[in-house]
């Protein structure tokens, strides 16, 4: 198994990289969907188009780049015997946060879904630096590997 990943490490890390971009973008763009679409009113035609995108955005980029960013990545942390080194431990806590942030959307596309508006948009606005601030941590813990 070992000689096949490392046959393929490149291919994998290309991967990964390409869909936690995928994973990134969605993460910045859901809250600004969020934004917009508590402007419009519940049950509204334009209510009805922001359910949509938001849906869209979850089931064609968020989720599947979610789902290949980890597979790839479990594969080449394997691969580097990354699970013994503490850099790697601070990364893996990010990213299930990140991960976690990630869930706590998808709650809040089914509230909108609803017609709740729980968050103010400031709010929103705030919580929209979350994946920003995460990416800043995880590529220093990956790059510097500080410990």
């Amino acid at each position: 198994m070992n000689e096949i990943l490392s046959m393929l490490y490149l291919w994998l890390k290309s991967a990964h990289i390409i869909f936690i971009i995928f994973w990134m973008a969605g993460l910045f763009m859901m809250p600004r969907f969020f934004v917009y679409h508590q402007e419009t009113a519940a049950g509204s035609d334009e209510d009805s188009k922001w359910i949509d995108r938001e849906a869209k955005l979850r089931k064609i980029i968020l989720n599947p780049s979610l789902v290949i960013t980890w597979a790839m990545g479990l594969l080449l942390a394997y691969n580097i015997d990354a699970f013994s080194q503490g850099w790697f431990h601070a990364k893996l806590l990010m990213v299930i946060a990140l991960s976690g942030y990630h869930g706590w959307m998808m709650g809040y596309v089914k509230k909108l879904a609803r017609g709740e508006r729980t968050m103010t948009d400031k709010a929103l606005r705030l919580v929209n630096e979350v994946p920003g601030i995460a990416a800043a941590i995880i590529v220093i813990l990956v790059v510097v590997k500080p410990f």
